[in-house]
């Protein structure tokens, strides 16, 4: 217990930071319907970019901005291959992010990872500052559960702004049915493809962010990122959804969404001293269970009707 205790506030912050890329993944798997699997590469892509700018001297905000750019552009391509060539949406995922392992590869100098020295650089967040935090070295203001928090809940406020527009708007239309979409005058090629620059931004922006956090980048740290993204979704969509109507709440349902599949990681990992190479299958069981419960809910959750009294023939 003392242990899962101590591993807590790490966990909380790691499922926040997950829970922005659960945001992005979010407007393609809810708003737009496609299963974007870019976003396994694109999360490493904002990591690798973050990195090397970092390590280059770039400032950490400017560094985040290029991670968000070098995102929104594998939604770019993504969005061509699928809208352009008419190849469907999961297999230009697929082919996207196969040719990210490459791009990554290259833009951290052909490494499978590069490290971060804290000490040598000012970043937004870090294990670091976590602890620095706890034993009173720094102020509040610098624990990685304040700043990443702030960070969500920018990225709510300014998602929630501008799906209330008019070209916010059409991409949910575009999702919601595409040919009353187009009967309407709406280019939903164009809105699929911003979709998914936006959510891969979004995506990479995350990968920028957990790259500090735990000051390396790597080449299979985007490995299993839609899982967890869609297990955030479905949590925080099965606690929340009769609470929380409105779009902006709904997103912030997604990140707290993300920090119960963290804590409920760490809970297993520690209360039940599990070797943590199974890592990856308590996380696919966890999973699992997470997307079972709506159909477990529809099917034994409703009260069986009550049989209707023949009425006597007259």
């Amino acid at each position: 217990m003392a242990s899962f205790l101590n591993a807590l506030p790490g966990a909380v912050a790691q499922g926040l930071i997950w829970g922005v890329m659960a945001i992005g993944l979010f407007i393609t798997y809810k708003l737009l319907d496609i299963a974007d699997l870019t976003v396994d590469g694109s999360f490493c892509t904002g990591g690798a970019v973050c990195v090397m700018l970092i390590l280059a001297g770039w400032n950490v905000w400017l560094a985040m901005l290029m991670a968000c750019i070098a995102g929104m552009l594998a939604g770019l391509a993504t969005g061509i291959f699928h809208t352009r060539c008419g190849i469907p949406a999961i297999l230009s995922g697929i082919l996207t992010q196969l040719g990210l392992w490459s791009v990554n590869l290259a833009i951290m100098a052909m490494k499978a990872n590069q490290a971060l020295n804290v000490n040598n650089y000012k970043l937004l967040v870090s294990l670091r500052y976590l602890q620095d935090v706890q034993k009173g070295a720094r102020p509040f203001y610098m624990h990685p559960l304040f700043t990443v928090g702030v960070f969500t809940l920018v990225i709510v406020a300014i998602l929630y702004w501008f799906f209330g527009t008019e070209l916010g708007a059409s991409i949910r239309a575009t999702g919601a049915n595409g040919n009353m979409a187009r009967a309407q005058g709406i280019n939903t090629d164009r809105n699929k493809v911003l979709g998914l620059m936006l959510s891969n931004g979004i995506v990479a922006l995350s990968g920028a962010l957990l790259s500090q956090y735990q000051s390396f980048s790597d080449i299979n740290m985007g490995r299993g990122a839609i899982v967890i993204g869609l297990a955030a979704i479905i949590i925080g969509e099965s606690l929340f959804n009769r609470i929380f109507h409105n779009f902006g709440l709904r997103l912030i349902a997604i990140s707290i969404g993300a920090i119960i599949y963290y804590i409920v990681i760490q809970a297993v990992i520690s209360l039940f001293e599990i070797n943590s190479n199974y890592l990856k299958l308590i996380s696919a069981l966890i999973v699992a269970v997470f997307l079972a419960i709506p159909y477990w809910r529809e099917k034994y959750g409703k009260k069986p009707a009550r049989a209707q009294k023949e009425v006597p023939h007259a």
